[in-house]
């Protein structure tokens, strides 16, 4: 079975004995099979939930900077960005070496460098090697860039629900089990069935305590994470 919204809604149909849809009826479900869809989405909502840094939610972007602009927005999607991850790109064009930008508390930014979002002198800007996180799902670089430098950086995404038969689930396929699990106990609860769905939702809270053991739960050294400016 493909893995996919219509292939994980019939995994759950075959565990119930029910009969299981086809491309071609899947958006136009009733009953219990538009809540089995629904119970899908719940459960990878509820995975993707439970931790803010899973891997797969993982992006690395790049974004070109503006000269003479100093704030930039979140891209959409962003769940938390990793602020100690930015850097400029290497370009030989610009004749910028990758260098590191240094994160600073906002509030320290403003008692620093506040003037510098308002000032048009172009003497003063260059390549950034400050970044601030603003209250407004915003960041701030220090100077303003005298060039369009690439700035990259890391952050992970918000999940979306899956909408058309063939969308595939942001999870990896070996985690399509707890997928399944957890959509069990959705639809246990939608036939009353009480007990079935409390052994489904143990299952499904094993699974996740596993799944963040394997990704998530990890100290490979201690190290001094002081800035230094």
């Amino acid at each position: 079975m493909a893995y996919n919204y219509l292939g994980l809604t019939n995994d759950v149909c075959r565990r119930l004995n029910e009969v299981e849809l086809s491309a071609s009826n899947f958006t136009s479900t009733t009953g219990f099979y538009s809540f089995a869809k629904d119970a899908v989405n719940s459960a990878i909502r509820h995975i993707n939930q439970e931790e803010f840094e899973w891997p797969w939610n993982h992006v690395e972007e790049t974004e070109v900077l503006t000269t003479g602009q100093t704030r930039y927005s979140f891209p959409y999607d962003a769940k938390t960005l990793n602020l100690n991850t930015f850097r400029i790109k290497r370009n030989n064009s610009l004749n910028v070496e990758t260098r590191r930008v240094k994160n600073m508390v906002y509030e320290e930014w403003l008692d620093k460098y506040v003037d510098i979002e308002y000032n048009s002198d172009s003497s003063i800007r260059g390549v950034p090697s400050v970044v601030a996180r603003t209250p407004s799902r915003e960041f701030v670089l220090y100077p303003t860039p005298d060039k369009d430098y690439e700035l990259v950086y890391e952050y992970y995404r918000l999940a979306h629900d899956l909408q058309n038969a063939l969308d595939v689930p942001n999870l990896p396929e070996q985690y399509r089990y707890l997928i399944i699990d957890g959509a069990m106990h959705y639809v246990y609860q939608f036939r009353s069935d009480m007990q079935a769905a409390q052994l489904a939702l143990q299952s499904f809270d094993k699974g996740l305590k596993n799944l963040r053991s394997l990704h998530v739960n990890r100290t490979d050294y201690v190290r001094d994470s002081r800035v230094h400016f």
